[in-house]
């Protein structure tokens, strides 16, 4: 018989990942081709841009090392990320460039039906943050700490879903 184990500890994450989902009646691979080939008509570019009322398009380049970037009326890119691992129609991973620190976004579409599909986002990589910059405004205010992110990626996923 072996002998028993020591009670185990769980340590809550001090700063755990922004975790958002909402479900759309597509398949999963025109979801995916929506989300990618279509973002710059979908997101709400006021207030979640760095260019508002200038961005003329957002772009994403579809392979690993890709930019995602938004160009403005006189040509300036501004770069959101690089995505890490491209899965089409599975899931897609980027550096997130608009934190003061880049964090990780991971987007994953999975199939709930024939015309039914999860689009989830992960937003991780707040530990790179300091405690002042968690708690800076982004495009809401309030930053990590007070729930902007949160609120940011449910009307994003809100937008994503009205337009598919």
């Amino acid at each position: 018989m072996a002998a028993p184990r020591p009670a185990e500890t769980v340590t809550a994450l001090r700063r755990p990942p922004i975790r958002q989902a909402t479900t759309v009646r597509s398949d999963r691979e025109h979801t995916f081709d929506v989300f990618v080939a279509t973002i710059g008509q979908w997101w709400p570019l006021q207030p979640y841009s760095a260019g508002k009322d200038r961005v003329r398009g957002v772009h994403v380049e579809p392979r690993v090392d890709g930019r995602v970037y938004e160009r403005w009326d006189d040509g300036t890119e501004v770069d959101w990320g690089r995505l890490l691992a491209w899965s089409p129609p599975e899931r897609f991973v980027m550096t997130w460039n608009i934190t003061p620190v880049p964090t990780e976004v991971e987007l994953t579409f999975t199939a709930l039906g024939p015309s039914l599909t999860r689009v989830a986002v992960e937003h991780r990589g707040w530990e790179a943050l300091s405690e002042a910059q968690l708690g800076e405004d982004c495009a809401r205010p309030g930053g990590y700490r007070g729930g902007a992110f949160v609120r940011g990626w449910e009307e994003i996923l809100g937008a994503f879903a009205a337009a598919v």
